[in-house]
């Protein structure tokens, strides 16, 4: 089970839709694998597929606590079909936008209807936290990023600072080609 790379803003994959999947077989079952070991590693408490490059739905997902045992959870194809009106705030960061943090208001609790990994369909109500992570990685899949729910100001911000990063290392890597 290889690590995966983890994609960065301004990377414009992260701004596609990701594609339905419809084989559920031993290529997703890998995938599904590469992206826990690559998740934990990171480390985080979620990943989309869209953040490894591959454009298909399907997240990765374990909020239990360092002592607690593992709880990994992969979502295929989800989406929500209830969401409460209830909010709550958490501080929200991404893998894809490393070191940077901003609090973000959702529901506090989402019903998500998804498959597993052998296509079967579930449903889970998904609350606290764990709701929050949930949100956090559909809206990966739909092209949508945690920085799009602060202000445009900070969001302008933060973007300007990663396509700046990107520039340097690109810069950078022509540097060494040349050298």
């Amino acid at each position: 089970m290889p690590l995966r790379p983890i994609i960065i803003l301004p990377d414009q994959r992260l701004r596609q839709p990701s594609a339905p999947i419809v084989t559920f077989d031993a290529t997703l079952k890998a995938l599904a694998d590469d992206m826990f070991e690559t998740m934990y590693e990171a480390p985080g408490i979620g990943l989309a597929a869209v953040q490894v490059g591959v454009m298909q739905r399907l997240v990765t997902i374990d909020t239990a606590r360092k002592e607690d045992q593992p709880a990994p959870l992969a979502l295929i194809n989800p989406e929500i079909i209830w969401f409460s009106e209830n909010k709550s705030v958490y501080e929200e960061g991404c893998l894809s936008i490393p070191d940077y943090y901003e609090e973000v208001e959702r529901p506090d609790s989402v019903r998500v209807r998804y498959q597993d990994i052998h296509g079967a369909t579930q449903e889970i109500l998904a609350e606290g936290l764990l709701a929050t992570c949930v949100q956090h990685e559909i809206d990966h899949l739909n092209g949508k990023l945690f920085i799009d729910y602060i202000s445009k100001l900070k969001r302008d911000r933060v973007v300007k600072k990663f396509a700046k990063a990107a520039k340097r290392d690109s810069d950078s890597c022509s540097a060494d080609e040349h050298a």
